[in-house]
């Protein structure tokens, strides 16, 4: 049977890898692509490269009749496009409209039909916020804290919320993970968005194509015999133990195309010491049995980078401290760094980042500074890396119930233990063994009354949507009454810290002590 596929997002990396193997699938008939008037001359480049079996339906992702008209005739609707760093965190407000309200028009464009298509939704591993060397590994049902100042994972939060509580019919929520592609090393060199990496943050990788594959793979097994256990779900992406990395050796990979190394081009006091986005996936290893996407190694893309961009040797025969000089350091200027945050006074981001010390008091001496991935973790103990990086490495956190239950077993303690567990209540008493998506009312440590349904508590990570919301991040107070964020925060945030991050009405940031 033949399907036809709507996709947002199209000409984005992801979107463009996705598109390129659905066009090849027998089963798939039309592919009808959401694009911005603005990027017509991309779509023209498309429909040339595709031909007929590509239409584009030109627009606005937030309105809701260019969302209709989108997805009137589709099977499956998979939804890929974001406003993303650096530019989320130049126009927060694009990143609302876009990556909250374009979510909000499409699921409802897709409701709204009597023969609804299946909703395939690209969310973040941003969401899971910071982690560091004490939690490498994370799961689908951790808590979602979006790292503060962070607009673009505080809009893609809500957003997924909204596909979790929606009355569509099939859904699967995708948590994409940081993403290898073909611009991968221009892009990052060109804005202050390269030193909100943390040389040892854990990065779990997978590719632009891998991830199309991935796509096309779900739609082509599922539309020939519906896949049970996928829908209705929230999945980590990942590429496994061979896309785990840091941050330092991310940098690394890049630079040694044009010659270079992380030492030779960059220091340790330039990059961010917390406050980033990633981490190691316990369970990316079940899309993957799914679906057999999994192709690329992190070295063979590095590879095919380099050729895909000669003129990146060039680089080779100009000394580091030259090229430094030319492409790196003028960054440093760039008002999304650190050291331009410290300069001009911006204290919340500086102390996000940094905590108690600052970019000025750091040495930049490489030998002072500890790696994890040359063995030695931030707290100075030696430690085996390699094996750090093997699943059963893997240290879970608690979600607060008993997960050795099957969904279907799932009783109203597990329930009342999961919300007593995030400093709260559930209020709804009349609860049906294992009925995971009906809506139960809950009250967080603050009193605040929301709807949510099982599944979304339990096995998601979201909790209370008045107490993480845009644009506030207020974990410091949070965490004191809800173990369940504590046991994150905590690793890198100390005990004693009591501020509150937040952005006005303008999207300035602002900084002070919590409310007691």
């Amino acid at each position: 049977m033949s399907v036809n596929v709507a996709l947002t997002g199209a000409t984005g990396n992801m979107g463009r890898a996705s598109l390129d193997f659905l066009s090849r699938e027998e089963n798939v008939g039309k592919i009808y692509c959401l694009c911005q008037i603005s990027s017509k001359k991309a779509a023209d480049k498309l429909k040339k490269q595709y031909g007929d079996k590509i239409e584009f339906v030109f627009g606005d992702m937030a309105d809701e009749a260019v969302c209709a008209k989108l997805v009137q005739n589709a099977q499956y609707v998979v939804h890929m496009a974001a406003v993303i760093p650096p530019k989320s965190d130049r126009n927060p407000a694009l990143a609302e409209k876009v990556n909250f309200r374009g979510t909000q028009c499409l699921v409802d464009a897709v409701a709204a039909l009597r023969d609804q298509p299946k909703f395939i939704h690209i969310s973040t591993m941003a969401l899971y916020g910071d982690r560091n060397y004490k939690h490498l590994f994370g799961r689908v049902g951790d808590p979602l804290m979006p790292s503060p100042y962070d607009p673009y994972a505080m809009s893609k939060l809500v957003a997924e919320r909204y596909v979790l509580e929606s009355s569509l019919q099939k859904w699967v929520v995708i948590r994409q993970t940081a993403m290898l592609h073909y611009n991968m090393l221009s892009a990052n060199l060109s804005d202050g968005l390269m030193f909100h990496t943390c040389y040892n943050a854990p990065l779990e990788w997978v590719t632009s194509t891998d991830s199309g594959r991935l796509i096309a793979n779900i739609i082509k097994q599922d539309s020939q015999c519906e896949q049970p256990d996928f829908w209705h779900k929230v999945f980590n992406l990942g590429g496994g133990e061979g896309g785990r990395n840091t941050g330092y050796e991310v940098f690394e990979g890049g630079f040694r195309i044009i010659g270079g190394s992380t030492e030779k081009f960059l220091k340790p006091n330039w990059n961010a010491l917390r406050n980033f986005h990633g981490l190691w996936f316990s369970d990316s290893y079940i899309l993957e049995d799914m679906f057999r996407f999994r192709r690329d190694t992190l070295d063979g893309f590095w590879q095919q980078i380099a050729k895909r961009h000669p003129y990146y040797k060039l680089g080779k025969i100009l000394p580091p401290k030259l090229i430094s000089a030319m492409l790196i350091k003028p960054l440093l200027k760039d008002p999304n760094a650190p050291t331009y945050w410290e300069a001009n006074g911006d204290e919340g981001r500086v102390f996000a980042s940094f905590g108690d010390t600052s970019p000025r008091k750091l040495s930049s001496d490489w030998k002072q500074f500890p790696l994890l991935c040359k063995g030695v973790a931030p707290d100075g103990t030696k430690v085996d890396y390699a094996q750090l990086k093997k699943d059963e490495s893997a240290t879970f956190l608690s979600h607060g119930y008993d997960e050795s239950k099957r969904d279907g077993e799932i009783d109203v303690n597990d329930l009342k233990q999961a919300a007593a567990f995030r400093g709260g209540e559930l209020l709804t008493v009349d609860f049906k063994k294992g009925d995971l998506y009906r809506k139960l009312q809950w009250r967080c440590h603050d009193g605040h009354v929301f709807t949510a349904t099982a599944y979304t508590v339990l096995k998601t990570g979201h909790w209370c949507p008045e107490c993480v919301k845009p644009y506030v991040w207020d974990y410091d107070r949070l965490s004191k009454d809800n173990p369940f964020y504590a046991q994150v925060w905590y690793d890198a945030h100390g005990r004693e810290e009591n501020k509150k991050y937040s952005l006005d009405e303008n999207y300035k940031t602002r900084f002070e002590q919590c409310e007691q």
